[in-house]
């Protein structure tokens, strides 16, 4: 377990020489849909340690400098932290987009984005720069890291699972924690993923298929996904290489180096799902 963050993971080892170990775990888990009621208010506070905790830089998203100065623009006038992680979300789909071509989810480092304007990724891009400018503008926020399960009963194939083989469907969706609501489900990314790959166009924010979702993202997740942790910079056990910026992936290691994740020709695994 990451002693930080408390993420669980699953360690297997082979001996020098042998072949390398096949491991195969089995998650049973139940989903369900999530939405807050704005209209509903109810008092919720952190106390100073978590505050902290939800709002400390990473080493992929910083919150100072650059980030600092952009989500002190972004919020500029907004008094409320609704109305920051409002501000937030738009800015990010008014200035950020999907781009099929980045492997896996993206890296998600967001001070590079920033200083490059290179506002294309994925989940772990976008998503990533709406929690690091949360925090930055002193909103808690967090990126949660795993995988879609089922298909999307929301309409939108984009948004799910489309066969029972979901070796790619890792997905991250973020959280943000408002004082009158508590922890608040966000996913600005899946509205710039139904943008760019719902249909053969690439549609604007303000299409007619991709209108319908903007709303709906900004306090709701679909519960055809699984969450895995909530970790960043992760040192991984009996690991000889660096930390990861997030466990998303399965990740292995031999005598040459750590493999990469992402490279199906010397990284392979699979992963499916059925529902019971």
């Amino acid at each position: 377990t990451d002693p930080e963050c408390g993420a669980g993971m699953v360690y297997a080892e082979g001996a020098a020489g042998e072949k390398a170990p096949v491991v195969g775990i089995v998650s049973k888990f139940q989903t369900q849909d999530r939405a807050v009621d704005w209209s509903r208010k109810t008092r919720a506070r952190l106390d100073a340690a978590a505050a902290r905790k939800w709002t400390r830089p990473t080493d992929l998203m910083p919150t100072d400098g650059i980030v600092k100065e952009t989500a002190e623009d972004v919020t500029r006038g907004k008094r409320t932290d609704v109305a920051k992680a409002q501000a937030i979300y738009d800015w990010i789909l008014a200035n950020t987009y999907r781009d099929p071509k980045v492997r896996g989810c993206g890296v998600g480092d967001i001070k590079a984005m920033l200083e490059l304007k290179s506002f294309g990724g994925k989940c772990a891009d976008l998503n990533g720069l709406f929690v690091g400018l949360a925090r930055a503008a002193g909103v808690p926020a967090r990126d949660m890291y795993g995988i879609r399960v089922g298909p999307s009963a929301f309409g939108y194939k984009a948004l799910g699972a489309g066969s029972a083989n979901i070796s790619k469907a890792q997905h991250c969706r973020a959280e943000v924690f408002l004082q009158d609501y508590g922890w608040v489900a966000m996913d600005p990314a899946d509205v710039a993923k139904v943008a760019r790959e719902e249909t053969d166009e690439w549609l604007e924010i303000d299409h007619p298929v991709v209108a319908p979702v903007r709303p709906k993202l900004f306090g709701a997740w679909e519960g055809n996904w699984l969450a895995y942790n909530v970790a960043h910079d992760v040192k991984l056990p009996h690991a000889q290489g660096g930390k990861v910026g997030f466990l998303m992936y399965p990740q292995a290691e031999t005598a040459e180096g750590r493999r990469d994740s992402l490279d199906p020709d010397a990284f392979k695994y699979t992963i499916t799902t059925r529902p019971l």
